[in-house]
């Protein structure tokens, strides 16, 4: 156990694991550059990784949708704060991770499963191609495609 790390914050320990991170994709960065300025905002960034606690953890979760977060940006904030922890318990910094816990009883999922077309949209879509003088030969390649996303 190295004591010396245990005292190092909660930002820095994202800011160790995101120096670990090489060739990401700029959508990847984004999500990184999202939860380090979320956590320049949050007390909880400036605790020590020694004194977190499993509870801490949760609670600060908790406390972001309870500010407004939603389920997707928390998802995200912890799927940087997991690994970071987790990189500190395999550097024998910590004996346990924090936030090795399931999501999904902490936080209320308010997720919604939207639909980029309807049914209804997709039929009148089908019968244009279908109809239509020019996209009619292409009629085959869009219903083996959209059979093929439906199962």
């Amino acid at each position: 156990m190295n004591p010396t790390m245990k005292k190092m914050t909660v930002l820095e320990l994202v800011d160790r694991y995101l120096s670990t991170k090489t060739g990401m994709k700029p959508n990847t960065v984004a999500n990184y550059k999202f939860v380090r300025n979320l956590l320049l905002k949050e007390e909880f960034s400036g605790r020590k990784i020694g004194d977190v606690k499993t509870s801490d953890a949760k609670m600060f979760l908790i406390k972001l949708q309870n500010d407004g977060r939603r389920h997707s940006s928390i998802k995200t904030v912890r799927g940087v704060l997991r690994p970071a922890f987790q990189m500190a318990v395999d550097d024998d910094c910590l004996i346990k991770n924090p936030f090795a816990f399931s999501l999904a009883g902490v936080v209320i999922n308010d997720s919604v499963t939207r639909e980029a077309i309807t049914n209804m949209q997709m039929k009148k879509f089908m019968r244009f191609v279908h109809d239509d003088v020019v996209y009619c030969k292409y009629y085959e390649t869009v219903w083996i495609h959209r059979r093929l996303r439906l199962t």
